[in-house]
C-alpha cells in the first residue's frame, strides 16, 4: 500500500469514529439543569449543570449535552448541595428495623450520611453491624464509631473501677478488631455509666489505637455544666498524648447556672486550634437537650450495676437518704422540674409531653417520688430545657462547629421527642441562614457537608466534584424549614424536592420512592 493510500484509509477510520452516534454509555445518566450550585466549601454559590452516570457525579458545567436516554431535569431556583452528614446519631438499631431503615425523618432534611456509636453507645461488632445495613438496605449510608461505654460493658459489666490488666487487653482487642473492621475512631460518653467510671489511663489506651488507624477521638464530655472546662482539658489531653483529632459532641454550656459561658468557651478551643491541635465540634440548633431521666438526676456514682441494683438504693439505710437529697438538689437546679418535660415513658402515655413539675403537681406528689416511680418501671427519656439561647447561637455560628442533631431515625408515634429528629438541617440551614439571615447559606451548607467530611476524613463525599459519589439535595429555599415542634414533634420537614443517595434518586418531586440507597462506609 502507497503511503498515499494508507493516509486516506486512516483518515475514513478516524472520520467513522466521530461521525459514529456517541456511545449511550458516555452520556449522563440525569442532568440536573439550571440549580444554584453550593458544593460544601463555603464559596458563593454559582448556577450550574450537574451531571450523574451511576453512582457518581459525572461533570459540573454550563449547558452540559444529554444523551437520547439521559433523565433532564429542570431544577431551575433550587439549591443543590451535597448530601448532608449527620456526625451524631443515635440510629444505631433504627436503621436496622424494618420499620425505621428508610430513616424518612432525615432523608427529608436532606441526609445522605449518618454517623452511629455516638456517646459511647452502639454496637460493638463491628462487622456484622455493618453486614446487616448492607443485607437490609438503609435510606441513608452509615458510619460506625467505636463505642466505649458497649465496649467496657461488654468487658467489665456496669462497675465502677478501673480494669484489671486482663480487662484493658480485652478491650483493646475490641477496638483494634473494630477498627480493622471499618470503624471511623472511638466515641466516649463520660457522662454516662460506665463511661464515667473510667479514667484518664484507660481511655489513652483505646484511644492510641483509633489512632494509629488514623481515626477520631469523639466525646460525650463527662460534665456539659459545673465542670465544663476541666471535661474539655481532658478531652484535650487525650487528643495531645494519643495524637489523635478531638471531636466533641453537641458542645453546649448546659444549666442556669452556667449560662453565658459559651464565649470562653469557644475562645478556650480557637487557642488549641490556633497551635495546632485538631479540635472539631458538633451542635443541634435547639436551646433543649435530651437523654434519659436517669442520667439528669441522678449521680453516676449511684447508677453502678442493674436498673433494679440503682433503684434499691433509694432505700438502702447507708446511701438512700443521700442519694435522695442529691436527686432533689439536681431537680431543684431544672427549676423545680419545670425543665424536664418527659418524651417517651411507656408505662403512663399520659406523662409524654408534661414536664416533672406539672406531673407532680396534677399528682398531688412530690416530683422526686414521680423520678422514683419512673425509675422504678424502667426509666424514662426526657427534654431537658438547659441551655440559653443566646450561647446557642454564639456556638452555632463557629466555622469548626458542623451541624448536628443527636437524634435518631424515627416515625410517628404516641411519643413526645426532641425536634432535633425531624428539624435539625432544616432549622440550621433554612431557618437561621436564609430566613433569618444569622450567617451565610454557603457557611450553612458547609457545616453540614464538607466539614463533617473533612472531621471524619470521608473521602470523595461531602463536596461537588466530579468522580465523587452522588450524593445529592436540592432543595427550595422559600420551603426548605424545620416543622417540628417540641409540642408537635412528628412533623416532617419540608422543601427537600430532590434528594440522590449514592446516585439513586430517594425523594422525587417533595415524595419519598421507596428506594433503600445507603450503604455502611468502612474506613479505609
Amino acid at each position: 500500500m502507497s503511503h498515499k493510500s494508507f493516509y486516506l484509509a486512516m483518515f475514513l477510520v478516524l472520520a467513522c469514529c466521530f461521525l459514529l452516534p456517541q456511545q449511550a454509555s458516555e452520556y449522563p445518566d440525569i442532568i440536573l439543569r439550571g440549580a444554584l450550585v453550593v458544593d460544601g466549601t463555603g464559596l458563593p454559590g454559582v448556577q450550574r449543570d450537574v451531571a450523574l452516570r451511576g453512582d457518581r457525579i459525572l461533570t459540573i458545567g454550563v449547558g452540559l449535552k444529554a444523551g437520547p436516554n439521559t433523565e433532564v431535569i429542570d431544577v431551575s431556583g433550587l439549591i443543590l448541595a451535597p448530601g448532608f452528614i449527620d456526625l451524631h446519631t443515635h440510629s444505631d438499631e433504627d436503621i436496622i428495623l424494618a420499620k425505621t431503615r428508610a430513616n424518612l425523618n432525615y432523608l427529608t432534611q436532606g441526609v445522605t450520611t449518618i454517623v452511629t456509636g455516638n456517646c459511647g453507645f452502639g454496637p460493638v461488632d463491628v462487622k456484622e453491624y455493618y453486614g446487616k445495613i448492607n443485607k437490609y438496605k438503609a435510606g441513608s449510608n452509615v458510619c460506625h464509631l467505636m463505642p466505649h461505654n458497649a465496649l467496657r460493658r461488654e468487658v467489665m459489666g456496669n462497675v465502677n473501677r478501673a480494669p484489671t490488666a486482663a480487662e484493658q487487653r480485652r478491650m483493646n482487642e475490641l477496638m483494634e478488631l473494630g477498627m480493622q473492621q471499618g470503624a471511623w475512631g472511638l466515641s466516649t460518653g463520660l457522662f454516662y455509666v460506665p463511661g464515667s467510671y473510667a479514667a484518664l489511663e484507660e481511655l489513652t489506651e483505646l484511644a492510641n489505637i483509633a489512632s494509629r488507624y488514623r481515626g477520631i477521638y469523639a466525646s460525650h464530655i463527662r460534665d456539659e455544666g459545673e465542670g465544663l472546662f476541666p471535661a474539655v482539658e481532658e478531652a484535650l489531653t487525650i487528643g495531645q498524648i494519643c495524637k489523635i483529632p478531638v471531636h466533641i459532641s453537641h458542645l453546649k454550656s448546659s444549666g442556669r447556672a452556667y449560662w453565658g459561658n459559651a464565649g470562653s468557651l469557644l475562645s478556650r478551643l480557637k487557642q488549641v486550634r490556633q497551635q495546632g491541635q485538631p479540635v472539631t465540634a458538633d451542635q443541634y440548633p435547639y436551646s433543649a437537650s435530651s437523654t434519659s431521666l436517669q442520667a439528669t438526676v441522678i449521680p453516676p456514682k449511684y447508677r453502678e450495676g442493674t436498673q433494679q441494683e440503682m433503684v434499691a438504693r433509694f432505700h438502702d439505710p447507708l446511701v438512700g437518704q443521700a442519694m435522695r437529697e442529691a436527686v432533689r438538689q439536681r431537680i431543684r437546679e431544672c427549676k423545680d422540674g419545670s425543665d424536664i418535660r418527659i418524651a417517651r415513658y411507656a408505662p403512663k402515655p399520659a406523662w409524654q409531653g408534661k414536664d416533672l413539675a406539672t406531673i407532680a403537681r396534677q399528682e398531688g406528689r412530690d416530683p422526686l417520688s414521680i423520678v422514683l416511680e419512673i425509675e422504678t418501671r424502667g426509666g424514662a427519656q426526657i427534654i431537658h430545657f438547659s441551655m440559653s439561647d443566646e450561647d446557642m447561637r454564639l456556638i452555632s455560628r463557629e466555622e469548626f462547629v458542623a451541624t448536628a442533631s443527636d437524634g435518631g431515625a424515627k416515625i410517628p408515634d404516641d411519643s413526645m421527642p426532641h425536634p432535633r429528629n425531624y428539624g435539625t438541617f432544616a432549622r440550621k440551614i433554612g431557618r437561621f441562614a436564609i430566613e433569618e439571615k444569622r450567617f451565610s447559606l454557603e457557611q450553612a451548607v458547609r457545616s453540614a457537608t464538607g466539614l463533617p467530611a473533612d472531621i471524619l476524613q470521608l473521602k470523595e463525599r461531602g463536596y461537588l466534584k466530579p468522580d465523587y459519589y452522588a450524593d445529592l439535595v436540592l432543595f427550595d429555599p422559600d420551603e426548605f424549614r424545620d416543622r417540628s415542634t417540641f409540642d408537635a414533634p412528628h412533623t416532617y420537614s419540608t422543601g427537600v424536592v430532590y434528594l440522590f443517595v449514592n446516585g439513586k434518586k430517594v425523594i422525587d418531586k417533595s415524595k419519598f420512592t421507596g428506594t433503600l440507597a445507603g450503604v455502611a462506609l468502612k474506613r479505609q
